[in-house]
């Protein structure tokens, strides 16, 4: 297997492509108890690390709309922007 990069390192989409490709090989069926095991493992931690992600991106959403529950989303129409 190719060199890692650190799970907090990794992007939400890194995290995901990565998790994909561990469900595809423990679903293959060949790996060793120990193989299967530490993909495992590192997938717990993608699936963590996701959800993290996942959840300050909902923050973050939240903060821009003002916490408020009600806001309806918009499309970005970029001539109702003003030049400064």
């Amino acid at each position: 297997m190719t060199s890692r990069k650190k799970t907090e390192n990794l992007s939400f989409e890194e995290s995901m492509q990565e998790l994909d490709s561990i469900v595809n090989q423990m679903e293959e069926g060949e790996l060793s108890l120990e193989d299967a095991l530490s993909r495992f493992e590192r997938g717990v931690q993608l699936a963590r690390h996701s959800q993290n992600k996942l959840k300050q991106a909902e923050q973050k959403v939240q903060i821009l709309m003002g916490q408020d529950e009600q806001a309806q989303l918009a499309d970005f129409d970029p001539a109702n922007t003003q030049d400064k």
